[in-house]
């Protein structure tokens, strides 16, 4: 009994079962958890990569629909019959790179292996009679059911996946060259030769170089460790270029003059296309001739949705549409370096930076050879150009990237620590003491 100040004594009033408590009990706080996960505030750097990314592929659909209408309407197509089938890839991407976001990091390292061994048996259908097609020399591309499809597309994330597992397995071993080169080199070696000697894509081949090549940087390595892979990578492309005639004369095609005949007729030399996407650049000037006004998109320029999007969009939007893209292009890679460097995990350094110098990467090289910096490797521009396999693997990898920006840690938030009863039960009768 407590007795009150007057002097009254009335019943012990004793507080209610913690079950009964609203959110109170393990049940209570679960259901919370659960719901603060839901609803917990994703970091900046989820949000930089999923919006550019989102943005990017919804401006490379204009773009697609912009290059191909005028072509598809004089074949007596309708002018959106390339766009919906881009569309279609992006449609299935989005949703697989949202569903991607949410999957553990434990579960990419767990597929690592499968997916490797997964990609390289995907590829090994452009060997087959009947589902191989060859288009300009490279034969890296499979016809299945009438849908064409590239699976070495799908083979730049599987390996960054798998050298990530790999260098995250040795990390504490990659001062020595064995463990570094073995399985790395070999394993890689024959993914690259898979693409650039059997497939005869140099282009592909040399992406696939520089994710090796990131994937070994942000693992570590030492300086003098690094320098051997990168000359043997150098090696490797110089020997792959020499030994094809038709790399030899995409090669020698960006030190022909412009004023040269060879490149106004198409049927005479091999820089046609790159003096056309300079001519397209250089004909939209500031602000362009306006979305859908291209020139060069009238049969001059043969690769003009795919390889050379970037020259229409140019010449349609202007320097102001391309400063655009570039600018999204470093919102993007601004995103995926903080997540590299603000991870504690080396796994996710890793397969973060091995990505980020694929897109990144083959954005500047596509950029590059439209500016004619470059020799025509046949690299898309991720996200806007023409190719459904493409936009699919590279929102894949988006996906990867968003995963790994959910385990950073976001401003202002933190996740409530139960109290264990027994440990409250303790307290409240030490008080009463």
């Amino acid at each position: 009994m407590a007795t009150t100040t007057t002097g009254r004594s009335r019943p012990a009033t004793t507080a209610p079962p913690a079950d009964a408590v609203e959110g109170a009990g393990p049940r209570g706080f679960a259901a919370r958890v659960s719901l603060g996960r839901v609803f917990a505030p994703v970091p900046s750097e989820f949000l930089l990569i999923a919006s550019t990314a989102l943005i990017l592929t919804g401006f490379g659909l204009v773009m697609v629909l912009s290059a191909t209408m005028a072509e598809s309407l004089a074949k007596g197509e309708s002018p959106f019959e390339v766009v919906m089938k881009q569309a279609a890839f992006a449609i299935i991407g989005i949703p697989l790179m949202f569903i991607a976001s949410r999957m553990p990091v434990e579960f990419w390292k767990k597929i690592a292996w499968p997916a490797l061994i997964l990609t390289i048996a995907f590829q090994m259908l452009v060997f087959v009679p009947g589902i191989s097609v060859n288009n300009d020399g490279n034969t890296n591309w499979i016809r299945i059911a009438g849908l064409q499809m590239q699976p070495s597309e799908f083979l730049k994330l599987s390996l960054a996946l798998w050298l990530g597992y790999v260098l995250y397995r040795k990390r504490s071993l990659l001062g020595s060259w064995k463990h570094v080169f073995i399985p790395v080199v070999p394993v890689a070696g024959l993914v690259i030769g898979l693409v650039a000697v059997g497939s005869h894509d140099l282009g592909t081949g040399l992406i696939l170089m520089a994710i090796l090549l990131g994937c070994m940087f942000f693992s570590g390595v030492k300086l003098r460790l690094f320098l051997v892979p990168l000359l043997l990578v150098l090696a490797a492309a110089a020997f792959f270029a020499v030994t094809s005639p038709n790399r030899m004369a995409r090669i020698m095609s960006s030190l022909t003059n412009f004023d040269s005949t060879a490149c106004y007729n198409a049927a005479v030399g091999d820089c046609y296309q790159a003096v056309h996407g300079v001519w397209g650049l250089a004909g939209g000037g500031l602000f362009g001739l306006g979305l859908g006004n291209s020139r060069e998109k009238y049969g001059w320029l043969p690769a003009k949705s795919n390889d050379y999007i970037f020259a229409i969009l140019g010449e349609e939007l202007g320097l102001i549409g391309c400063l655009v893209v570039l600018v999204l292009f470093t919102l993007f890679a601004v995103g995926a370096f903080h997540v590299i460097r603000k991870t504690h995990d080396p796994f996710i350094r890793i397969v973060a930076g091995g990505i980020t110098v694929w897109i990144v990467g083959q954005a500047l090289v596509n950029i590059g050879v439209v500016l004619r910096l470059f020799p025509v490797l046949g690299v898309p521009l991720p996200f806007m150009s023409q190719g459904g396999t493409s936009l699919l693997s590279v929102l894949l990898a988006c996906g990867v990237l968003l995963s790994f920006a959910r385990t950073l840690p976001a401003p202002g938030f933190t996740t409530a620590v139960p109290v264990p009863a027994e440990r409250g039960a303790a307290k409240r009768s030490s008080a009463g003491r």
